[in-house]
């Protein structure tokens, strides 16, 4: 019981999070209203699969050190979960977008960014199912790991941040809501949101390698 507190702790940071994240008070600006709201799922998202993929990249430099196949197991499973959080991430923003543009995709630097990091990374999955050999598998993929993680950062992050014409929230000049500007009855959620999130993100990481490591007992 000692061991899984920390399950218990993302169950109760969730629970937290979707009943206030939805009837909690909220500021209400202009073209956002009540959609501000997704903060804590979409931008918790982004958040998450961020976490992991850096902890994706960094076992996948410790299989490269060491070459043992644990780390490339945790590596490929963080990747995994990141994936699947990018993914709700992408269809939380599109709901996002729907309301509060009107549109389920716009022409925005942040949105095209996430998309290829994205496709990245499903290349990295389309990469280690193309390979046979374990060695040369767990080698080719981890390196290709560290360089999707570096294009990964470069479309998510930095470059929105040097498009003056971006509409995304927390990008360009004319964002309407910088996520650290945000009011302390959002903050009291938002926070514990991206713990919760993040907790079962390794929660899903975990079951995914003990998933793995049986598969490779049994086989």
């Amino acid at each position: 019981m000692k061991k899984n507190y920390w399950k218990i702790i993302a169950v109760i940071l969730l629970a937290y999070t979707i009943i206030a994240g939805f009837l909690g008070d909220v500021p209400d600006i202009n073209g956002i209203h009540q959609t501000i709201r997704n903060l804590y799922f979409h931008v918790c998202m982004w958040f998450v699969m961020i976490i992991m993929l850096c902890i994706s990249v960094v076992f996948s430099i410790k299989y490269l050190a060491d070459f043992e196949q644990k780390n490339d197991i945790i590596a490929v499973e963080a990747a995994n979960t990141g994936i699947l959080f990018g993914i709700l991430g992408i269809v939380t923003g599109m709901l996002w977008a729907k309301f509060s543009w009107g549109q389920w995709w716009v022409n925005d630097s942040k949105l095209k960014g996430a998309a290829i990091g994205l496709l990245t990374y499903l290349a990295y999955i389309v990469l280690r199912n193309s390979l046979d050999d374990t060695g040369k598998r767990a080698r080719i993929s981890a390196i290709y790991n560290i360089f999707a993680f570096v294009i990964f950062i470069l479309f998510i992050l930095i470059l929105p941040k040097l498009s003056s014409a971006s509409i995304h929230p927390g990008d360009g000049s004319d964002s309407p809501l910088p996520i650290l500007t945000i009011g302390s009855n959002m903050r009291i959620v938002f926070y514990p949101a991206i713990l919760g999130w993040t907790l079962l993100a390794c929660w899903i990481m975990q079951l995914r390698i003990r998933y793995r490591n049986l598969r490779k007992n049994l086989s």
